[in-house]
């Protein structure tokens, strides 16, 4: 089909200059590598003119790997690098050509400049260079981070720290958000650092990359010296030759230079091939990066120090959260002053076992950093972006071509224009230039909030052409627009049983298949009674208990009614649970009052009562921020009850945590170990899914219908059972157990690539029992 190439063609930009070995140039160096080995044909442009082959030649060397430089080419007329406003333009040219398939960015101006142009919706930016706290993140930060989510397709975040700080402060990278950490790749017939300790001879460090004040290289000049004073022979090998001219310290390039090269014990070996940067790494006992206490706050991951541990040399790094997760609370070289990393070589240069450990846990850090770890993550995403076409789509978007040419051929009158007409439909779908035709999906609705990343899903499967009919509210739209979409699709689906549905049953053509969506909401609303069924082919409920009541209440033909579950985004929601998981419960969304937090409450008192511990997270508006809500009178008293319980309780005290609603849920759900479910009755009830995907333990009351979408283990007869599950679930150590089955049975049940197969097999039903409804 044309459109979609067998190998997604990727263009791979980032500003950076691959004639200088650091961080950001093995980044570009490892996207490449990674994004081929998923299967992707890759064309990577250079910033900067070729000066050293270094980095370049080995991706020259790769299959399915172009290298453009732009200055070869004659595309820019100056030696220089490429500022963000020239690189987008050379970009949108070396694009033209013949358009990617995804164009993979790192460089935040640089992604705000492509964020407006032809590239928008493809982009797959790399996010590193912003802000990284609340104190930095202004307006203007928010609104260009904004723009680029927008047109990005996915956002790739290095770290877990980085995208849950992205999510909450920028909600429009929800969703969107991919873990993509750096990607440590060892040159072939790399030999890794011999086993044993540095017995007998001088301790050897080793630091790689670029030299500049944060990264303390000028002080870790002074540690041979300084460690000779401890009794400790050491020596200091440095590697790489980019020395950053600081504004606020213009004495450090040439103070820097000078300790390179006349320090004691200090041996500079210059710029190098990655090859034999990591060859002289490994021929060291200690690598070095220890940076300034600013950097704490860092939510990027060196890509040296997992160099380092995968060639068996242990690092000596800052004590962060990301850190301790990664090496372990009691890892020996965390180091925060000169002191602490003199003491920490001195224990290692004189305790074998204690050298031992930190090179043992350097390399479990580095394990899950690989380039197939890395490709697998790709793949995965590609995977989503572009599915493959499905023959069985395919054949019915072939039958409604010829279904439309029967009823066309019907009102122009006799056999011999039938078929004609049928011959000559089989006759366009076989000859068109754009290979087979594609399915015609429509999609109306005034609230597309539960329909969008099914949505999303539709409009990148090759095989159907999706439009969308947005009516502006639940009664207005665009009678035009809405006509013109009646006469186009194949299938119309509509998003709610509300008035659009009775609008498009009204105008429906024969051959053409009508598929509503129902939630609660309409159900006990007055809009079924007027909806023409025999003029629907389909009604989802997203429950088999809401299915029944459907048909209960409306007495519409059983056949119709059918059930696809709600999709839980669960490649989104699987991310590492935080330490004290356990003892966290959570709750999502608490009005109205049927949502029953009292009941929530109930648990929580019964549980502190063993253990403090347990603390009671909610994400969600509060009640007077729905003004529907808040104008009933016994929706207040509930609520006036609830908080001054709260205040007053002495177990509550402390125990209860109101979190403000927002997009960021997988992201929040990383400190829940329990999601509760209390409330009087639920369609489906979104909350415990998710909190399943997330590696949570759902906790649910027998509301009507619970054990219909969720297995009776999770079910429970009231509050003080749920407490008693909780608190068994946890003294007897069985959370790390339930948290992984829970996740397995919603993957399977209600994952994302579940109810997308779901929701593609129902729309590519035959239109033959469509053609017989007028």
């Amino acid at each position: 089909m044309k459109g979609t190439p067998v190998r997604p063609r990727a263009l791979v930009y980032g500003d950076v200059d691959l004639n200088l070995i650091d961080g950001s140039a093995i980044w570009a160096q490892g996207m490449v590598q990674a994004l081929a080995r998923a299967g992707c044909a890759v064309t990577l442009v250079l910033k900067a003119p070729v000066r050293t082959g270094r980095l370049v030649d080995p991706l020259r060397a790769l299959p399915e790997v172009t290298v453009r430089s732009p200055h070869a080419e004659g595309l820019i007329d100056h030696e220089g690098g490429m500022p963000p406003k020239l690189a987008a333009a050379i970009l949108a040219r070396v694009d033209a050509e013949n358009p990617f398939d995804l164009i993979v960015v790192r460089g935040r101006r640089l992604a705000g400049k492509l964020s407006a142009g032809p590239m928008a919706g493809r982009l797959w930016t790399y996010l590193t260079d912003v802000p990284q706290s609340a104190a930095e993140f202004d307006g203007a930060s928010k609104g260009e981070l904004r723009r680029i989510a927008d047109a990005s397709r996915v956002l790739l975040c290095q770290t877990e720290e980085l995208r849950g700080f992205l999510e909450s402060a920028v909600p429009a990278t929800a969703g969107k958000s991919v873990l993509f950490p750096p990607v440590v790749v060892l040159p072939d017939g790399m030999k890794t650092r011999q086993e044993g300790t540095p017995d007998g001879r001088a301790l050897k460090l080793v630091y790689t990359g670029k030299f500049a004040p944060r990264w303390n290289t000028y002080e870790m000049t002074s540690l041979p010296r300084l460690l000779a004073m401890r009794g400790v022979d050491a020596e200091l090998h440095m590697v790489g030759d980019k020395i950053h001219d600081d504004p606020k310290d213009p004495a450090f390039a040439t103070r820097m230079r000078t300790a390179l090269e006349g320090g004691q014990g200090v041996v500079w070996h210059g710029g190098h091939p990655r090859a034999e940067a990591m060859r002289l790494t490994a021929a060291c006992d200690v690598g070095l990066s220890w940076r300034d206490r600013e950097m704490d706050a860092s939510l990027e991951l060196s890509t040296k120090v997992l160099e380092c541990g995968t060639l068996g040399v242990p690092v000596v790094l800052n004590r962060t959260p990301m850190h301790e997760r990664l090496f372990g609370t009691d890892y020996p070289l965390f180091a925060a002053t000169e002191a602490d990393v003199l003491d920490a070589l001195t224990l290692i240069g004189k305790n074998p076992d204690v050298f031992a450990l930190a090179v043992e846990r350097c390399r479990a850090a580095a394990a899950g950093f690989t380039l197939d770890a890395a490709a697998g993550r790709l793949r995965a995403c590609l995977a989503q972006t572009f599915p493959e076409p499905s023959a069985t789509v395919l054949a019915a978007a072939a039958e409604h071509e010829r279904t439309a040419a029967r009823v066309r051929a019907s009102g122009e009158g006799g056999l011999a224009a039938l078929d004609g007409a049928l011959s000559g439909a089989a006759a366009d779908v076989a000859a068109s230039p754009d290979g087979p035709r594609r399915l015609r999906v429509g999609v109306a609705g005034h609230d597309l909030k539960f329909f969008s990343r099914l949505l999303d899903y539709l409009r990148s499967r090759p095989d159907m052409d999706v439009r969308v009919d947005h009516w502006a509210a639940l009664k207005v739209h665009d009678e035009e627009r809405s006509q013109e979409l009646a006469d186009w699709a194949d299938v119309i689906v509509c998003e709610w049983c509300g008035p659009n549905a009775i609008w498009f049953a009204q105008r429906k053509r024969p051959g053409q298949r009508l598929v509503v969506r129902l939630h609660r909401f309409e159900l006990y609303a007055r809009w079924p009674k007027h909806l023409d069924i025999d003029a629907v082919d389909e009604v989802v409920c997203v429950s088999p208990h809401y299915a029944d009541l459907t048909r209960e209440i409306t007495g519409w033909p059983a056949a119709k009614v059918t059930t696809v579950p709600n999709w839980v985004d669960d490649h989104q929601l699987d991310r590492p649970k935080l330490a004290g998981a356990e003892h966290h419960l959570g709750m999502i969304g608490i009005a109205p009052s049927r949502k029953r937090l009292d009941l929530a409450l109930d648990v929580l008192e019964e549980l502190r009562r063993d253990d403090p511990r347990f603390t009671l997270f909610i994400k969600t508006k509060l009640p007077w921020e729905y003004w529907w809500i808040w104008q009933k009178e016994e929706e207040r008293a509930h609520y006036e009850q609830v908080f001054r319980r709260i205040r007053r309780s002495p177990l509550l005290s402390g125990g209860v945590v109101f979190d403000s609603y927002g997009r960021d849920v997988a992201s929040w759900l990383r400190r829940i170990g329990f999601v509760l479910s209390t409330s009087d009755d639920e369609s489906f009830h979104l909350a415990p899914a998710e909190g399943m995907a997330s590696g949570a333990v759902p906790v649910l009351l027998g509301w009507p219908g619970a054990d219909t979408i969720y297995d009776d283990r999770w079910i429970h007869a009231g509050t003080s059972a749920m407490a008693d599950a909780i608190s068994t679930t946890v003294s007897l150590g069985r959370w790390e157990h339930d948290r992984l089955l829970a996740a397995d049975q919603v993957r399977a049940a209600y994952g994302l690539d579940e109810v997308c197969r779901q929701w593609t097999d129902l729309l590519a039903a035959s239109p033959a029992a469509a053609a017989k409804t007028t």
